[in-house]
């Protein structure tokens, strides 16, 4: 492969081609005309003849100048030259044709410095099978996106259709005339469309397609098949084309009769189309003053592009628009997203091919951008765009510094899009870099030092989006240490060099590139986008030299400062801003950058369009000139990745820049999680990750951090499971270290302050302005999971574990969650459990119960559920254990209501497999925790503890006098009601009747509260007093007429007392008489009296606010008072007196009356 050779050094960047030059993916054949090779099938053959110096040179001037410019140059051109010129002006990459007819397809391998080596051809090929190159490119569409904008696969897509089409035979009629070709392309019938012809034209200009017609009326931003079949038939079978000079020359060798021949011919043969046209324009050339006499010569649509006119591709900027704003105006949907994704790829490859459509495209785009009209309504209603649009606009901002760095650009090109750069950022509905925050990161052309950040929000200038591509527009290539860098593996020095203070080399004599590392990672971007692989990938280990010695130095600095340090306890952060989730993005474009030169290139790995992506293969390619013969891009690519992600960075304000971090970093995960670990990337790994722990402020994973320094959770999860298999003890280290959050700790101390602009806004609070911190704690918690897991079995390394995790989570749900993952993975279905995971399972179990007993917390009883099945499972001694210590872990009702009764329930029992004793121990504490509860809460566990103490008299005993004490003052009718029905369930009805008897002096029942849910308790109390006999219904009763006001309830009691006897329930040792009660006698007499006057003043209440249509449920009302009257002896007399009161007082009622009168008199 190319990085192994010695080649010898190359010229400097800037002496490069051009960007108008570019590599042939396929050699194109000879085509038909004098010349050597011609018809010699030269594919075929093994040897091939020299290419002619003819060839040469027409190839060169081909590409290279305007035909114009050669019939200026020259008086005149032999007819062989002309044609060679001609034959060769025609596009010979497969993949240009690709690139214009999707979006982006790429190859697996594509990027690969060797690749413009591999592709560039300078000989011709005869018409045999495609070459290698057109089937790279054949298989590179399988993965583009279809013209309709969705993704497709397979046929459906244009460059797919045109090789079909052309590889069955449907393109017809080809020639060439001059720089314009043309031919008809049949599309096939199908079963719904008939067989259609469509006629294509195609102008060509310096090996560019520059205009395209085709019948079909495609309408899009890419060529249609028709023109692809065409076009890839002129580059494959270039002997069948008829190749013509351009019609110019042909019509300078015709004498007058030829040519009045020719144009006589040729209106007859198209006299509707072109007869009045022929007609103007010979009026026009007879009248001897007319415009078109006073220029000499005439137009030749044939003869190419005229000096002065842009040679480019044919890009239909309508389209281009079109579609853009559509993509945007459906912003919600998943889709439109994906295809702006797609049309910035294509801007990128674009770049990489070093078209200058590039730029232009991405100018439409912007504009379209700008035009968003969402923009302007975000900016009315203060709310902040969509995470989807703030990526998209992200990109862009991107790909625009990777356009103004372009090497090769020109200096009036880099002063137009400055300009426009500036009057796109000046707009008031430009989004702003940190997404409508406020900005604070540093200026792209300089490291600021950190006190320069002590400045006040409102001072700092606005930066938008566009901001660090017109900062940009200010460097340049031109620096000869820089030139050096990029043009030459070999270059170094002996021993230290400095330029102005400005270190050059380093110890072993490797270049450096000290500039603002974002900075210098965005020129690495912007060579590898415009094609110079080589030179990126040189400038990319020039920065990794220079982080190393970075680091180095912060770690020697750290040793002299550590002491006094630690005694503080904090550190200041020494890095101005994070890499990760920089608008810049350094750390993926340098682990971009390094790792496609080390990828395995074979079929296994190409994009095949089935959806269904396939990991990278990367292979180890040494670093040139590098003084350790084991190290590789690979390693590098590790390397600079964990010290990027490892870096220690301040979080950064704002949600969107915060959610950026998060979301970045899990990007870069995964693609080192694409890394196969061998022994040299183990070593890597393991030789960062230890200077990573001892490099001080530098590093995240130090051994002090700054208290909003941002989390290592995520990219410590990756370290620990991929040492974990080499180096165990190092990856518990890591991780553990990782596990700090000091965020949420409660105090700051003085030396917090230390990062001057951010010290402005801590304050001790639990969550600072950060808005991403649940992702960051289930992050956390994901790490400590991974630990446990990993441990199973370990009883010391999970001792470890469990104290860093009680330390370090401050999530009750989060620890709930572990102790739950601990639990399942120490009780699989199919072997014993690990009682070592079990325990640590239990302990966060009751950190949980502590943390959560005075706060509310809607999963509290599943929590508590849980623990107890968890301690079950650990056995006896842990379910005494919660039950003797129940007080530090659960409220009185959750010990009595759900674990003891969980723990004495018969399931528990069997599942312990307890003998006698131990069943008597368990019983024992839970009948001392139900005591304590209800003597602690008697309302809400009074009856929980009767129930768990039924089977020890004296416990129960204890029980019940702790509810006879509280019934007084603590506790509620319904309470009392609730545990008197549960006596006289157990059969104590005495007891029961006592307890009636309290929660009786505790109710009030007014008047109209006839369907109050106590009746029913007052029903049943007076049920119970009556079944027991005289005495104990003479004691209710005055209790009764105390609290119960309401007519009808009363009436309901004196019914049910006077259809039986009392004492019907047979209390042992008490005569039963038989006899029914009088209603004339106590205690009855007493309840009559109260019935009569609760009647009574309940129907003076109800008239004084009735009204007509409750003039008949007022009449029931009375018939039924008039029942209880009846039952004293002179009821009826005193009912009738009550009938003429109300008739006297309530007079002016007359409707009421009269009805009164017809019902009773």
């Amino acid at each position: 492969m190319a990085e192994g050779r010695r080649d010898p050094p190359l010229h400097p960047l800037l002496s490069l081609p051009p960007a108008s030059k570019r590599p042939c993916l396929r050699p194109a054949p000879r085509g038909p005309g004098p010349g050597p090779g011609h018809g010699s099938g030269l594919s075929a053959s093994r040897h091939r003849s020299p290419e002619s110096l003819l060839d040469c040179a027409a190839k060169a001037v081909a590409e290279k100048w305007a035909f114009e410019r050669v019939e200026e140059r020259f008086e005149r051109i032999p007819e062989p030259v002309q044609r060679r010129i001609v034959y060769w002006s025609f596009p010979r990459n497969e993949k240009e044709i690709c690139m214009y007819s999707s979006f982006q397809c790429r190859v697996a391998g594509e990027e690969s410095p060797a690749a413009a080596t591999a592709t560039s051809g300078s000989g011709g090929a005869g018409s045999g099978a495609p070459t290698a190159a057109s089937t790279a490119a054949t298989t590179a569409a399988a993965a583009a996106v279809g013209t309709s904008g969705a993704v497709g696969t397979g046929d459906a897509l244009p460059f797919r259709r045109g090789i079909k089409l052309l590889e069955t035979g449907c393109v017809e009629n080809v020639l060439q005339v001059g720089f314009h070709l043309s031919g008809t392309v049949t599309e096939p019938a199908s079963p719904s469309e008939p067989e259609v012809t469509h006629k294509v034209a195609i102008s060509f200009d310096r090996c560019k397609i520059t205009s395209v017609t085709c019948g079909c009326g495609n309408r899009d931003i890419f060529y249609c098949a028709h023109v692809v079949a065409l076009s890839l038939y002129r580059i494959r079978k270039p002997e069948q084309v008829k190749l013509r000079l351009p019609i110019s020359e042909t019509l300078f060798q015709m004498n007058r009769d030829q040519l009045q021949k020719l144009v006589q011919y040729l209106i007859t043969a198209h006299h509707t189309e072109v007869l009045p046209t022929a007609q103007k324009l010979a009026d026009e050339i007879l009248s001897s003053n007319s415009e078109i006499n006073q220029v000499h010569g005439a137009p030749d649509p044939t003869a190419g592009a005229s000096i002065d006119d842009d040679n480019c591709w044919h890009l239909d900027e309508d389209q281009v628009r079109e579609q853009v704003k559509q993509f945007l105006s459906q912003g919600g949907y998943y889709g439109s997203g994906k295809q702006l994704n797609s049309m910035f790829a294509k801007v990128r490859e674009m770049l990489r091919m070093r078209d200058s459509n590039g730029a232009r495209m991405l100018t439409l785009i912007t504009e379209q951008f700008m035009a968003d009209p969402r923009l302007s309504l975000w900016r009315q209603q203060g709310t902040g765009m969509t995470d989807k649009c703030r990526q998209l606009w992200d990109e862009l901002g991107a790909l625009w510094v990777c356009v103004v760095l372009n090497p090769h650009c020109k200096g009036e090109a880099k002063s137009g899009w400055v300009k426009q750069l500036k009057k796109w950022s000046d707009m008031d509905v430009c989004p702003l870099e940190d997404g409508n925050y406020g900005s604070e990161l540093p200026n792209i052309t300089n490291a600021l030092p950190q006190s320069h950040l002590a400045q006040d929000s409102l001072s700092r200038p606005r930066r938008t989006v566009f901001s660090r591509a017109v900062e940009a527009c200010s460097l340049h290539w031109q620096g000869s240490h820089l030139q050096r860098i990029i043009s030459s593996d070999y270059y170094m020095s002996a021993s230290y060099h400095r330029d102005q203070d400005r270190l050059l080399f380093n110890p072993q004599g490797l270049p450096l590139w000290l500039d603002h590392v974002p900075t210098a990672c965005a020129r690495v971007d912007a060579l590898r986008s415009h094609g110079y692989s080589r030179e990126a990938l040189r400038l990319a280990v020039a920065i990794i030299n220079t982080l190393r010695l970075l680091q180095q130095r912060e770690m020697d600095i750290y040793k002299h400062q550590k002491k006094e340090l630690l005694q503080r306890g904090l550190t200041t952060t020494t890095n101005l801003e994070g890499w990760v989730g920089h608008p810049l993005d350094p750390i993926g474009c340098l682990f971009a950058t390094l790792t496609e030169t080390c990828r395995v290139d074979d079929d296994s790995t190409m994009d095949t369009g089935d959806g269904e992506a396939r990991s990278p293969v990367y292979q180890h390619v040494p670093v040139w000139g590098s003084s350790d013969g084991g190290e590789s891009y690979l390693t590098l690519a590790l390397e600079v990745t964990l010290m990027g992600m490892g870096q220690q960075r301040i979080m950064p304000e704002g949600l969107y820049a915060q959610d950026k971090v998060c979301r970045n970093e899990e990007q870069i995960v995964a693609k080192l999680q694409e890394l196969e670990l061998d022994e040299l990337l183990v070593q890597t790994l393991r030789k960062q990750a230890l200077q990573l722990l001892e490099a001080g402020p530098f590093s995240g994973l130090g051994e002090v951090i700054h208290r909003e320094s941002v989390p290592m959770h995520t990219f410590t999860k990756y370290l620990f499971s991929a040492l974990l298999p080499h180096d165990t003890d190092l990856a518990y280290k890591v991780a553990l270290r990782a596990m700090r959050l000091p965020v949420l700790e409660s105090s700051v101390g003085s030396g917090d302050v230390g990062h001057p602009h951010h010290g402005i806004s801590i304050v001790p609070s639990r969550y600072p302005r950060w808005f991403t911190l649940g992702h960051l704690e289930s992050q956390q918690c994901e790490l400590a999971s991974t630990m446990l897991t990993a441990a199973k079995g370990d009883m010391l390394r999970l001792r470890t574990v469990l104290e860093a995790i009680q330390k370090n989570i401050h999530s009750s749900s989060l620890i709930y969650k572990l102790a739950q993952d601990a639990f399942k993975i120490a009780t699989p279905a199919d072997s014993p459990a690990d009682i070592t995971l079990l325990n640590v399972a239990l302990e966060l179990g009751l950190q949980v119960m502590r943390m959560t007993l005075s706060t509310l917390n809607w999963r509290r009883r599943e929590m508590v559920r849980w623990l107890v099945t968890c301690a079950t499972e650990v056995g006896l001694r842990a379910l005494v254990s919660i039950l003797q210590g129940w007080y530090t872990l659960f409220t009185p009702t959750e010990a009595t209501s759900i674990v003891a009764a969980t723990v004495m329930s018969h399931n528990t029992i069997l599942r312990l497999s307890l003998d006698y004793p131990q069943r008597e121990e368990l019983a024992s504490c839970a009948r001392t925790l139900a005591l304590q509860c209800a003597m602690k809460d008697p309302q809400n566990c009074a009856l929980s503890a009767l129930t768990l103490c039924e089977k020890d008299h004296i416990a129960f005993e204890t029980a019940y006098q702790i509810v006879i004490d509280a019934a007084s003052t603590g506790m509620t009718y319904s309470q009392l009601f609730t545990i008197a029905r549960y006596m006289e369930h157990r059969g104590y009805p005495l007891r029961s009747f006592k307890l009636a008897s309290l929660a009786m002096t505790h109710l009030n029942l007014a008047y109209n509260q006839d369907t109050h849910p106590a009746i029913n308790d007052v029903l049943w109390a007076c049920a119970l007093s009556h079944s027991l006999g005289k005495n104990e219904l003479a004691a209710i009763i005055p209790l009764v007429v105390k609290s119960v006001h309401c007519a009808t309830v009363l009436s309901d009691i004196l019914r049910r007392c006077t259809m039986t006897a009392p004492g019907l329930a047979g209390i042992p040792g008490r005569r039963n008489s038989g006899k029914l009660m009088s209603t004339d006698k106590a205690p009855l007499r007493q309840l009559l009296d109260a019935t009569i006057s609760a009647y009574i003043n309940t129907t003076h209440s109800r008239l004084t606010h009735i009204s007509p249509r409750h003039y008949g449920e007022f009449i029931e009302f009375l018939s039924k008072a008039r029942e209880t009257f009846l039952l004293a002896q002179d009821g009826h007399i005193q009912f009738a007196q009550f009938i003429d009161n109300l008739k006297q007082i309530y007079k002016g009622k007359k409707k009421l009356m009269m009805l009164v009168r017809e019902r009773f008199g």
